[in-house]
């Protein structure tokens, strides 16, 4: 198999944006990249001399040929635009999604299904170093894995092979790690400014958090009011918070998660009968 290989991209957002440079980088040549919108699959396709596709039902089959085309969309959008395309017979086409099961290539048996999903949140002006992101991979065929693992080989030093179970319980995992941790941070964020206090104040204490739970399991480093049961620091912070219902109730929910989860008893050790 040679290590440069010609890939589409449908979708021009932000796993796109960040995706088509990287595979450019490692050697791979990005032919074409698909939106609904010309300017969204220009702006990513320009840098790279790539042809530009948009439009509803994309014939990919009058497109330049592509050894792999990436399905980089929404997952809302991902069967519809699935079942719109016309594919090249044999096609090898990978979604990149936490979420979605292998499964939703059943539909298209003219295609070869699989899935490319880089663990990783994408924001736009961010840089992504991409030695660093997990890549899971799932795939209807050998061979067809074997196309997705060369090009993860090229980005990324953690290549793995995760079913779809297992890649819809690691999303779920990332959401609670990402996604709820940065809205945490934002309500936070929030009420130091009501507080007229700078919004660095938190970033040490941020840092010894998130390095320390990565270095441990993070229930037995657990810190703070719940854990310790005090019982007038939390009526206190309630109080506080009687201004935001909404927050006051998340205070509420975490709390009680954080009694519960060091009030049940310790999961078995790995490889424990």
């Amino acid at each position: 198999m040679p290590d440069s290989l010609k890939i589409t991209l449908l979708g021009a957002g932000r796993v796109a944006a960040q995706l088509a440079p990287a595979l450019a980088d490692a050697g791979h040549r990005v032919v074409a990249v698909w939106s609904r919108r010309a300017a969204s699959a220009a702006a990513v396709a320009a840098p790279l001399g790539a042809a530009v596709l948009h439009g509803a039902a994309p014939d990919l089959r009058r497109a330049p040929a592509a050894d792999l085309y990436l399905l980089a969309v929404p997952d809302d959008a991902a069967a519809g635009v699935l079942g719109e395309a016309r594919w090249p017979s044999g096609a090898l086409v990978a979604h990149t999604s936490g979420a979605l099961p292998l499964a939703l290539f059943a539909a298209r048996p003219e295609v070869r299904g699989g899935v490319f999903y880089p663990l990783q949140t994408f924001s736009p002006g961010r840089v992504i170093e991409w030695a660093q992101v997990p890549l899971c991979l799932e795939a209807a065929d050998a061979a067809g894995l074997a196309v997705l693992q060369t090009v993860a080989a090229s980005l990324s030093q953690r290549v793995l092979l995760v079913g779809t179970p297992q890649r819809r319980q690691l999303h779920v995992a990332a959401v609670f790690a990402s996604n709820f941790t940065n809205h945490l941070l934002g309500v936070a964020d929030a009420l130091l400014a009501e507080a007229e206090l700078p919004a660095d104040l938190l970033a040490p204490l941020v840092r010894e958090t998130v390095d320390k739970a990565l270095q441990n399991p993070p229930f037995q480093v657990q810190t703070g009011p719940a854990i310790r049961r005090d019982a007038a620091t939390i009526a206190t912070h309630t109080a506080a918070l009687a201004a935001h219902p909404r927050w006051q109730a998340l205070y509420e929910q975490l709390t009680a998660s954080i009694q519960a989860a060091a009030a049940a008893p310790e999961p078995p050790a790995a490889g424990a009968e």
